[in-house]
């Protein structure tokens, strides 16, 4: 049988088996090397996507965040407020103004850091040992100490303040105490440069601001109001007008070392705040003044248990020259309580609801703290509404001329009431008027010619009329919080004549102070009103004259005769409303609301006022009958005294008022007697009396260049001394004007009147108070009126 031989392989020559192996090996290698590179390709586009990824997310997601919080590591900005806008006067006096303060804040942050890096370096020397003269640093603690004990010192807060801001470590950013004043900044400064460590301190810093000041204290604080702890404006036409007063903030950018201070010369941007706007009001700060001098006294005299109000307006613009309520406040200080009455009932409420302990007050004693502060920041003469009894006669009697219910001859008849629609509505005059004019109507108040003109008038066209007047809407003034009218709708108002009849003499309805006085002014102005509307003649020039000729002889014949102001023509309107719901046991008469309206000069009206009372006490109290020609009359006579010589409105008197005009002394030492007389009587002055029989004028009383009422008697020394002895100030009140004349050149003094003239006429006040020791030769002024028992309220229905 044959075998398979194979053969043998040369010698040299590789085997099969041989070679195949290496073959093998290679091959490996190969998937090997490929797998190799095949898993570093997918770990590096797996680690470059990973990175590309956290790339992408550094630089593009999270850059913006990044990038705030290396600014805010190496960057400090700080905002610089801008100025308010200043508020001004028509006359470009400053009622309101901004001024640079500084803000005093901390970098707790910084100050943990700082006092961590105190105590180590502090340890470290305590292991290493002291040098010779070498002195530890304080700790930490004690460096925390030192700023909450310094700093509350300085700003005049407490120490628990200070470690309470410090303590919020996870901020670079603690106000301590807005808009301090530059002695207390500088003081703040003083102690971050030179102080306990020898270093300047870490974690305390001072920002520009602006505080905002009121020069003239409390004037004009209902019209200017106030801003908020963030210089936004709260009240008032700070607040009316935020947005133009506000302006826009700047920024202070600049670089910061580790432990936040700033680094000189590194960099700095700064962006300028840009100031607000000014604005420019109708307010007259002088009237203003003389309108809250008289309110304030006439409130304070008579016991205004709700308060008074006052407006003064041109009439021939509608512009408001001053404007005024009581209780009134500082915008400096707003929070306070001024009025010794809520400051009363403020400790009363601590006294009825002791405080918890560790409580300074009571929770009712800050409840009845905000109503108090509330009611201070209350206008009553543009936020409330009030019936306005008599003074609301001069719409009804323009009404009537205007719609030809009465003219200048008219006549009526006055019984003591009339009855209507079955009610029985008295008058001032319960045993009546008699036959009367149209003036000796309005002179009265009479309620019955009032009812007879406005029934002639008609209601649905008195209803018309008042929405001509602008008595259904708001005035538009540029002060926040303007109440409405209140006013039944007109189909119920025509249903009967009831309603009719009560509103005739403002009663039944409530109006506010400012809608009465535009209403007025149209009344008087040749019948323009000027409101929120366009400006629209209401009645005309004819019916306005009448109007004027009425008011004037209120003043000079009728129950308005306190309203005088010697050597001026003044028209006026008084009124006394009962205020509804007010009647109870105690009180059996209720409450009143006592008014006068004042126009000067009458033929040429100039200025218009309103002047009013809520809940005055009663004659049982004052001594005084409770009447608008009572109470409000005399203080209207005293604002329109000092307002007509200001606006330059100059006096005209005749031979019954002559002496009551104010001439300036000449200065008449070194004179002969003949000179000296003949130079007072150029200077106006008909009476001078000699002390003395010297050859020549030695000294004079009053001193020349003094101002008092040509009437007046000027002493002349020759050669005998002047006694500087005082002389005490006599009560001349309840005088007439003869006595009291008197009574005062007796005690040396020299008196000028004002008000009333005429018989019946006496002093109802007087500047100085009796008993005050005063100079010889000063004046003082005395306020004529005529105190009468007619209650001229606008009457009563029953």
């Amino acid at each position: 049988m044959a075998q398979n031989i194979r053969p043998l392989p040369k010698s040299g020559e590789p085997s099969q088996k041989a070679a195949r192996k290496p073959n093998s090996a290679r091959l490996a290698k190969l998937v090997i090397q490929r797998r190799t590179l095949a898993l570093l390709l997918v770990f590096g586009v797996a680690a470059f996507l990973a990175l590309f990824a956290k790339a992408y997310d550094l630089t593009i997601t999270q850059h913006n965040q990044l990038q705030d919080g290396a600014s805010s590591q190496q960057m400090r900005s700080t905002v610089i407020s801008a100025s308010r806008g200043s508020i001004l006067d028509r006359n470009g006096v400053t009622l309101a103004v901004s001024a640079s303060a500084d803000n005093v804040f901390l970098d707790p942050r910084a100050i943990e850091k700082y006092a961590g890096e105190l105590d180590k370096k502090r340890a470290q020397m305590m292991v290493d040992g002291l040098k010779e003269g070498e002195k530890l640093p304080m700790s930490g603690q004690e460096y925390k100490d030192l700023l909450a004990v310094r700093l509350a010192e300085i700003l005049d807060i407490t120490e628990e303040k200070v470690r309470s801001e410090m303590s919020k470590t996870n901020y670079a950013y603690a106000v301590l105490k807005k808009r301090v004043e530059k002695e207390v900044s500088d003081q703040v400064r003083a102690f971050i440069s030179e102080n306990e460590t020898g270093a300047a301190l870490q974690g305390v810093h001072l920002e520009a601001d602006s505080k905002r000041y009121y020069p003239r204290s409390s004037l004009a604080s209902h019209v200017l109001g106030f801003v908020d702890p963030d210089n936004h404006g709260a009240y008032g036409l700070e607040a009316l007008y935020e947005d133009a007063l506000d302006g826009t903030s700047g920024l202070s950018v600049t670089a910061t070392d580790g432990r936040g201070s700033e680094l000189m010369f590194q960099y700095e941007q700064y962006y300028d705040a840009q100031e607000g706007h000014s604005i420019q009001t109708t307010i007259d700060s002088n009237i203003q003044y003389y309108l809250e001098r008289g309110v304030a006294d006439m409130a304070s005299e008579f016991g205004a248990k709700n308060g008074a109000f006052g407006i003064v307006m041109d009439p021939n613009t509608g512009a408001i020259l001053a404007i005024h309520s009581t209780p009134d406040y500082d915008p400096n200080a707003p929070r306070e309580i001024y009025t010794e009455k809520l400051q009363a009932q403020l400790a009363q409420a601590d006294e009825e609801n002791p405080p918890e302990e560790g409580k300074e007050h009571s929770q009712a004693y800050y409840d009845l703290l905000s109503q108090s502060q509330l009611l201070q920041w209350r206008s009553k003469a543009v936020n409330d509404g009030y019936e306005p009894g008599s003074t609301f006669k001069v719409l009804t009697l323009a009404m009537a001329l205007e719609d030809g219910a009465a003219n200048r001859n008219s006549t009526f008849y006055c019984g003591g009431s009339v009855v209507v629609d079955g009610e029985d509505i008295g008058c001032s005059n319960k045993n009546g008027h008699g036959q009367q004019t149209l003036a000796e109507a309005v002179g009265h108040s009479c309620n019955p010619a009032f009812i007879k003109m406005a029934l002639g008038v008609r209601s649905a066209p008195f209803y018309d009329y008042l929405d001509a007047f602008g008595l259904f809407d708001k005035t538009g003034v540029d002060l926040p919080g303007e109440g409405r009218s209140v006013f039944i709708d007109r189909e119920e108002f025509c249903s009967h004549d009831i309603d009719l009849a009560a509103y005739c003499f403002g009663q039944n309805f409530n109006v506010t102070p400012i809608q009465l006085i535009a209403a007025q002014a149209a009344c008087i102005n040749g019948g323009y009103l000027y409101d929120a509307t366009p400006v629209r003649q209401v009645i005309s020039e004819e019916t306005s004259a009448v109007v004027r000729e009425c008011l004037e002889y209120v003043v000079s014949d009728g129950g308005g005769k306190n309203g005088q102001v010697t050597g001026y023509r003044i028209g006026g309107k008084t009124g006394t409303a009962d205020k509804r719901g007010t009647k109870t046991d105690s009180n059996p008469r209720g409450d009143v609301v006592v008014s006068f309206l004042a126009v000067a000069p009458a033929d040429d009206p100039q200025v218009i006022m309103l002047l009013g009372m809520d809940t005055p006490a009663r004659q049982e109290v004052t001594g005084v009958y409770t009447s608008g020609g009572n109470y409000v009359a005399p203080t209207a006579s005293k604002i329109m005294a000092d307002i007509l010589p200001y606006l330059g409105i100059s006096p005209e008197y005749d031979e019954e008022t002559q002496d009551a005009a104010e001439a300036t002394v000449p200065y008449v030492v070194g004179m002969s007697k003949d000179e000296a007389a003949a130079k007072l009587t150029d200077y106006g002055f008909g009476s001078y009396r000699v002390v003395g029989d010297g050859d020549s004028v030695t000294d004079q009383t009053p001193a020349g260049g003094a101002i008092i009422p040509a009437g007046a008697e000027v002493i002349l020394y020759m050669g005998a001394e002047k006694s500087d002895q005082m002389c005490t100030v006599p009560n001349v009140e309840g005088f007439s004007a003869d006595e009291a004349n008197r009574a005062l050149v007796n005690a040396g003094l020299i008196m000028k009147a004002t008000g009333a003239a005429g018989s019946g006429v006496k002093v109802i006040s007087q500047s100085i108070a009796s008993g005050t020791e005063v100079a010889a030769g000063s004046v003082v002024t005395v306020q004529m009126g005529q105190m009468t028992n007619i209650d001229e309220r606008a009457g009563s229905i029953g």
